[in-house]
């Protein structure tokens, strides 16, 4: 059996800034209130007919793959993760496979929102174990901006989330002391309706529905965040995934030389940080300047972090992620 090893990362991010203070001008809300309840300070939107999910996707995609050292027809299968895809059908993947001219590879879309990715590196890590694959692109790609209610009445919401892409290429690795060292992923689907958006969907209310009633009060299409019963959810699901990798490979906390968490509250991450009782070099945060970018916001992180030194070969890097669905995971990685 193989192991799996990151060769090559990349991301990318819509120029457009869009700060606390330029939402305020649209929205009752201020900088002090999203700076404390979030941690967040900017984000960045998309301008419509310049990016899409899968533009940002195949921009992060092609410094991944040059970075690797891989050329595009070494690539085996793509894995894209995403919520907000460019169709409701079909899936990005597919367009990936197109717009980098891909050999007629299969493509995967990955739907578990902000542990996307996590998932997204497992179904990878597996095919490249059993030996089926050699270089698999796995991609986290959310255009969010589009479909806010970037109001007064959604801001609770809003304010949060923030446009780009993050990609990996994951490779075959022989010396299984490297690589991903496990990856584990759980699911609560009771709690399913705590953040969620309900329409347009099959099993409610679909399109014609929506267009029938023309109701301007309809929130069903909007995303839906019950706040104080996630975080709750959260800062104990987190805690839980990444105590079960560590132990999974015969791990402490204190073998950890950096961890990612998912973006989705700066809070939620010095909680977690302060839970473990870990340095402030240990924990990589950057959603203060993109906010939370749900299936974007690891690979965009863990790029960063590499692109910053902050990782080097042998490091044990812990990656965590918490949402939607109820869904979380982590992936143990020696680096």
């Amino acid at each position: 059996m193989f192991h799996s090893k990151i060769t090559g990362l990349g991301y990318y991010v819509p120029d457009n800034v869009v700060t606390n203070d330029d939402l305020s001008k649209i929205m009752d809300t201020n900088d002090e209130w999203i700076q404390e309840r979030t941690g967040i300070q900017e984000r960045r939107h998309i301008i419509r007919g310049e990016d899409t999910t899968t533009t940002m996707g195949v921009k992060a995609a092609k410094i991944a793959i040059e970075r690797s050292g891989i050329s595009k027809d070494d690539i085996d299968f793509v894995v894209f993760a995403t919520l907000s895809p460019d169709y409701y059908f079909p899936g990005p993947g597919v367009l990936v496979q197109r717009d980098l001219g891909l050999r007629t590879v299969g493509a995967l879309d990955v739907r578990n929102q902000c542990s996307g990715f996590v998932y997204a590196l497992s179904v990878a890590d597996q095919y490249i174990k059993t030996g089926m694959y050699k270089n698999i692109l796995v991609i986290g790609s959310e255009v969010q901006s589009s479909g806010l209610d970037m109001t007064t009445r959604g801001r609770g919401v809003s304010v949060i989330f923030g446009d780009g892409a993050g990609a990996a290429i994951l490779s075959r690795e022989e010396d299984v002391t490297k690589g991903i060292l496990s990856t584990h992923l759980h699911s609560e689907g009771q709690h399913a309706a705590e953040l969620i958006v309900k329409a347009p969907g099959m099993g409610g209310r679909w399109i014609t529905d929506i267009i029938a009633d023309n109701d301007p009060d309809d929130e069903s299409y909007f995303p839906y965040m019950n706040g104080t019963f996630v975080f709750k959810n959260a800062v104990v699901r987190f805690a839980e995934v990444i105590n079960e990798g560590l132990e999974a490979n015969n791990l402490e906390v204190s073998d950890i030389d950096l961890l990612i968490p998912h973006q989705a509250n700066l809070r939620i991450s010095q909680f977690i940080q302060k839970k473990f009782r870990l340095d402030d070099d240990k924990v990589f945060n950057n959603i203060q300047k993109y906010g939370n970018t749900t299936a974007a916001s690891i690979p965009i992180a863990l790029t960063e972090a590499w692109e910053q030194g902050k990782i080097k070969s042998g490091d044990i890097v812990v990656l965590a992620a918490f949402g939607s669905g109820f869904t979380w995971g982590s992936v143990i990685i020696r680096w």
